[in-house]
This record gives structure tokens, C-alpha cells and sequence, in this order.
């Protein structure tokens, strides 16, 4: 093996390299999309990660979320990061174990993945207007939903799909979940993150539902 070959060169006419390094990225919620977000982000080539969730690993994130045997009972912050750095050992990448706290200072590119309306909704009042790239990903069973906000219409757009959790439905949204849902859903944001790096038109509300084969995009896009 050729260990000179640079290892980001088949994805460089898609992922534009020198804007991706000056970014810092902050995950919000390393569950089953966080964590897929996280693996991704290391092999684009990310250079700087902030990861915060407060949560240990049980067994069922094994099946849903990729963790390992060897990660049970550990904070998902530093499994996720024993998992980034495996990939590049090189990355920066900050751990905050620990419920999202208004304060904070975060990245200029939020992935929101936490898997409550009323958690959204507190997160994106206090970032709202701070990050220049937002990017929130749903899913229920082999549905799934991205949404995107990085200008003054995405970001009014954004607002109309918090509602308040008594009208959402039963149970935390990962309450039915697959590894394969979060690894699409995963793919399909870093798609957006990569498109906005591009200066190319985000998919602002992005809806795909497997069983039915079928996709929606909502809103002017």
C-alpha cells in the first residue's frame, strides 16, 4: 500500500478540503445519528469536534448505534471519541459529558441529533442566530427527516417544525431505530453540510420514508 496517497483524494471535487479543516464542528446527542455523524465527519477530514451528550452506552446501543461490546456503561462522548481518533488520530476533538448548557461556545456547524422537540427547541433558541450551519436529523422506524437552516428562509422554516412536544408522537424518537435508518440519516446531512460548503442550494426540510421508497422535499427549497 502506497502510505504517501493521500487518503482524501477520490472525495476532493466533492468535499472542498480547505473549508472543511478551518471548520469546528459540534454534535449535539451522539445517539444512533450523532455517533454516525462523528464516524463520517473523521473521514471527511474534520479537524476539529466537539461532542456532548450525557448519556453511558447500554446494550441496545450496540444494535441501533454501532457502539461496541467494550464501550457498555461508558460515556457515549468518549466512546464516540475513541472511535473518531481510531479513524484520524490526528483530529481535535472535545468531549463534553454533560447536557447542552446555554453559554456554551460551539462550532460554527451544529449537528443537532437529541431526540426530543422540547431539547430542539431549547437548543436552537439559544444557537439560533450563532451558528452559520445547522443541521437537525430525525427518524422513527425506517423514517427519517434532515432539516437544514443556513440563511434568514431556512431559519423561519426551521421554526415551523418545533411544535410543542405534547403534539409529538409517543415515545423518544429513537424509541424504533436501526443502524442503517442513522447511517442514511447521517449521510444525508453531511450531504447538506458539504452542498453549503460548495455554496450550492440546501435541501431545507428533507423527508425519506424506506419502507415506502419514497422522498419528499418540503417548503421552497
Amino acid at each position: 500500500m502506497n502510505k504517501t496517497l493521500d487518503r482524501f483524494e477520490r472525495q476532493s471535487e466533492l468535499v472542498p478540503a480547505e473549508k472543511l479543516r478551518s471548520l469546528t464542528v459540534t454534535i449535539i446527542g451522539v445517539g444512533a445519528i450523532g455517533r454516525q455523524v462523528a464516524l463520517q465527519l473523521a473521514s471527511l477530514g474534520v479537524r476539529r469536534l466537539q461532542l456532548v451528550d450525557f448519556d453511558l452506552v447500554e446494550p441496545t446501543n450496540i444494535t441501533t448505534q454501532g457502539y461496541c461490546i467494550a464501550d457498555l456503561e461508558q460515556s457515549k462522548v468518549e466512546a464516540t471519541a475513541r472511535a473518531v481518533r481510531a479513524i484520524d488520530a490526528d483530529m481535535n476533538v472535545e468531549t463534553i459529558n454533560d447536557r447542552f448548557r446555554p453559554g456554551w461556545a460551539t462550532g460554527e456547524v451544529v449537528f443537532c441529533c437529541v431526540d426530543s422537540i422540547s431539547s430542539r427547541s431549547a437548543i436552537w433558541r439559544t444557537l439560533r442566530d450563532q451558528c452559520a450551519f445547522w443541521c437537525d436529523g430525525r427518524m422513527r422506524g425506517e423514517v427519517l427527516r434532515v432539516l437544514t437552516a443556513v440563511d434568514s428562509p431556512s431559519r423561519t422554516h426551521y421554526d415551523t417544525a418545533l411544535f410543542p412536544q405534547a403534539e409529538a408522537q409517543t415515545g423518544a424518537c429513537t424509541s424504533r431505530s436501526t443502524i442503517y435508518t442513522a447511517g442514511i440519516a447521517a449521510g444525508l446531512m453531511l450531504h447538506q453540510l458539504t452542498r453549503w460548503l460548495r455554496q450550492l442550494p440546501v435541501d431545507r426540510d428533507l423527508s425519506l420514508n424506506l419502507l415506502a421508497g419514497e422522498i419528499y422535499l418540503q417548503g421552497d427549497q
